[in-house]
């Protein structure tokens, strides 16, 4: 497999979905394809209208930089060596946690994009997509 399918992305959500809801907070989470185009999107029942967006575009961020948007933080900080990096791409770059890449064969083949609370948060029930997606791979 080397496409992120709408069944996969439903599955890479529903593991999201799950951590979410046991962490007891709406989230927003965002599933993008190798080139940064949206596959499936799902709010949970009264998330921030922010997070449709901030999620969306840290998915899209993990995929253009192909790396987690959590590794972006500290580089991006005021005096840091990518201060600013966040205006570029019409402000689509999101540098905080949140964003993580899906990875076949060590090419990044998608992301996932989770908003809708504290970031270690965030970064947590996208980190629980991810183990879903990585599950699927082993029962293929």
């Amino acid at each position: 497999m080397t496409n992120i399918t709408l069944e996969l992305a439903k599955e890479i959500i529903a593991g999201a979905e799950q951590e979410a809801n046991k962490l007891g907070v709406s989230m927003v989470i965002s599933v993008v394809d190798n080139g940064g185009n949206l596959i499936a999107i799902h709010r949970m029942d009264d998330a921030w209208l922010a997070s449709i967006d901030i999620a969306q575009n840290k998915a899209w961020t993990s995929v253009a930089l192909k790396m987690p948007t959590a590794n972006l933080a500290d580089a991006t900080v005021p005096a840091a060596e990518l201060y600013g990096l966040n205006t570029t791409n019409n402000g689509r770059l999101v540098v905080f946690g949140g964003g993580i890449p899906l990875v076949i064969d060590d090419k990044v083949v998608g992301a996932i994009g989770v908003s809708g609370s504290t970031v270690p948060h965030d970064v947590q029930v996208a980190e629980a997509g991810l183990r879903s997606f990585q599950n699927r791979l082993s029962y293929q």
